[in-house]
């Protein structure tokens, strides 16, 4: 079978570099590895292999599961800027004041100031190269832009969703830039991003690098590769549209991304840098209505558990085990931490991370730790404390112990008040202590 263009890379730059890698990862040692973080978009908690799904094949992300640690109790935000904002921040996002999806119509004056403090600015300083190819979406002003926060190279677009063909945004703006100029660039957005991607670690290869993909794929507009439709400029797609968007064309979409992470796994493979190199693979908030949540309840939006469990997976040869479960309580601020602490890269008092390395948990190092996690929304507040979580809707509160109830089936307000109790308060401290620090990184 014929491969796409985008799946070669040219034999002789792979022998010119691959001796320079190897010799680089020899002298690197394991305290300098390379960080490869991929993210896909508004997939469901049940749409990977790993995770159940039966209706579309993830052969590249069962592969990560059987080479890495697979996680079952990991978070994002229940939407995808501030899921974002706390990667590069490290901290709850409510801190910044970005804890709603930034829209790709309208107003563009908000975004995410740097600090000197942001991840991708740690590792620059600790003499990383930093890339980020895909979806930024923590504005659209030069100020707010991914060179400014530390990455030495961006491709991608700073929307929310975007043509995967056209690459313009819902306001009908081109959205495709190469570090802070539009581009024009022909092809399907997954294949630029695993292109680029591909490129990013052969450039980089002699020396440690930090990689963040951030594919678009499943968000909406839901347009299967290879075979073109115009996207609707709409702010979402839903099941009252004409023509309907099917489950198919979702599925088509989500195997193209996990044919990328083939390709950026192979590329690893070829350069000699699998050993070297941390692999983190998750999403960035629950699925849409297209997506497959079980045994979830909810979807994107919410605090149910729908909204905001992700799938997550750690691959790091000779330093995790291979084909283990992890249901150690993580969340986004954790993936910061950890990929600081993994590149052994300085974090100055003032970062205040607020996320924990879990590396030494999932290598089986250190014993799982009880945490204390919080969220909102406009309409809904949550704290899992434990296998307990609160959810709080207007003055109405529901009690579940998650692991014997993920799906959120069994309300057991009624029968312990005394959580319920012990646990608003929590909410109320958490809420007034991120409200008094918010600052204005939000762009406000």
């Amino acid at each position: 079978m014929r491969r796409p263009a985008h799946a070669c890379i040219a034999a002789a730059v792979l022998l010119a570099v691959l001796p320079a890698a190897a010799a680089a990862q020899a002298a690197r040692g394991p305290e300098r590895p390379n960080v490869v973080l991929i993210i896909t978009d508004d997939v469901g908690y049940g749409d990977f292999g790993p995770y159940g799904v039966t209706d579309i094949r993830t052969p590249n992300v069962d592969r990560l599961a059987r080479e890495g640690v697979k996680l079952t109790d990991f978070y994002a935000a229940p939407v995808c800027t501030p899921t974002r904002a706390s990667l590069i921040t490290g901290r709850y996002q409510q801190r910044v004041g970005l804890e709603v999806a930034l829209p790709s119509a309208g107003p563009r004056d908000r975004g995410l100031l740097p600090t000197g403090r942001s991840l991708p600015q740690l590792l620059k300083k600790n003499g990383y190269a930093t890339g980020l190819i895909g979806k930024w979406h923590l504005g659209w002003k030069p100020e707010f832009g991914p060179n400014e926060h530390g990455f030495d190279y961006f491709f991608g677009f700073k929307s929310g969703a975007i043509d995967f063909y056209t690459h313009e945004a819902a306001s009908g703006l081109d959205d495709l830039f190469e570090n802070t100029t539009p581009v024009h660039v022909d092809g399907y957005m997954t294949d630029l991003i695993t292109a680029r991607a591909a490129r990013f670690i052969e450039q980089h290869a002699s020396e440690p690098f930090f990689l963040d993909v951030a594919y678009n794929a499943a968000h909406w507009p839901f347009q299967p590769p290879d075979h073109y439709s115009k996207a609707r400029a709409v702010a979402f797609e839903g099941p009252m549209d004409s023509p309907t968007r099917t489950r198919k064309d979702y599925a088509a979409m989500l195997e193209r991304a996990d044919a990328g992470v083939g390709q950026i796994l192979q590329t690893l493979a070829k350069l000699g840098l699998e050993r070297s190199t941390l692999v983190i693979f998750t999403n960035d908030n629950g699925g849409e209505w297209l997506s497959r949540n079980t045994p979830l309840s909810n979807r994107k939006g919410t605090l149910w558990e729908g909204g905001i469990r992700v799938p997550a997976i750690f691959r790091w040869p000779g330093r995790l085990p291979a084909g283990r479960t992890s249901a150690q309580p993580g969340i986004f601020m954790d993936l910061t931490a950890s990929i600081l602490a993994a590149t052994n890269t300085p974090v100055p008092p003032d970062a205040r991370l607020e996320g924990i390395n879990l590396l030494p948990i999932l290598a089986g190092q250190a014993v799982p730790v009880e945490r204390t996690l919080f969220w909102r929304t406009q309409t809904q507040k949550a704290v899992r404390r434990g296998d307990w979580k609160l959810l709080v809707q207007g003055n109405a509160a529901y009690l579940f112990n998650l692991p014997v109830d993920v799906g959120e089936h069994n309300d057991l307000a009624r029968e312990r008040v005394d959580l319920i109790r012990a646990l608003w308060p929590l909410i109320d401290a958490w809420e007034a202590d991120v409200d008094a620090e918010r600052t204005a990184l939000g762009g406000r």
